[in-house]
């Protein structure tokens, strides 16, 4: 896996790290982690421990980022109706690319090229004293906190799934 730490994506997640002072370091993993069960079997984790980067787009067209445990996936029936929209439109590749700067099954909760318009935190993640998310790359992953995640995307904690 030489190289991941190179990447630009990879390298904003650092610089943003660095900002925030957050000291967790980036792991690379010899297997993809584009998926939460994929990270989690590579770092021996609960699945419930991975903090996944989803990317909607709000009726207004701007974006929403809402960071979920693993455990789950979002309901966005649920989410749309705590938000008070008619409904949360799927993204593909190419809006995930140009507003996060990220490619699916590497966006990372931080170091985004534009930050999204609204952030979500899924409650379920502050059940876990450490959560993992992804750094930029499908093989790059980050230690952090429920807590720290709160503080540096400016998120609003809310249930997202069950």
């Amino acid at each position: 896996m030489n190289g991941v730490l190179e990447k630009a994506a990879v390298k904003r997640v650092i610089a943003a790290k660095e900002s925030f002072g957050l000291t967790g370091e980036i792991k690379v993993l010899t297997e993809s982690a584009k998926s939460a069960a994929e990270a989690a079997a590579g770092l021996g984790i609960e699945v419930g421990q991975i903090a996944s980067s989803i990317i909607f787009k709000l009726p207004d067209q701007s974006s929403l980022l809402v960071i979920t445990s693993g455990r789950h996936r979002v309901d966005t029936d649920l989410v749309a109706s705590k938000l008070e929209v008619e409904k949360l439109e799927r993204v593909d590749a190419d809006f995930v690319k140009e507003v996060s700067g990220f490619s699916i099954g590497g966006v990372a909760p931080i170091g985004w090229l534009n930050q999204p318009a609204l952030t979500l935190i899924d409650e379920a993640l502050n059940d876990y004293q450490v959560v993992w998310a992804a750094a930029g790359h499908p093989h790059a992953v980050f230690p952090t906190t429920y807590s720290d995640l709160l503080k540096y995307t400016g998120a609003r904690a809310m249930v997202v799934g069950d």
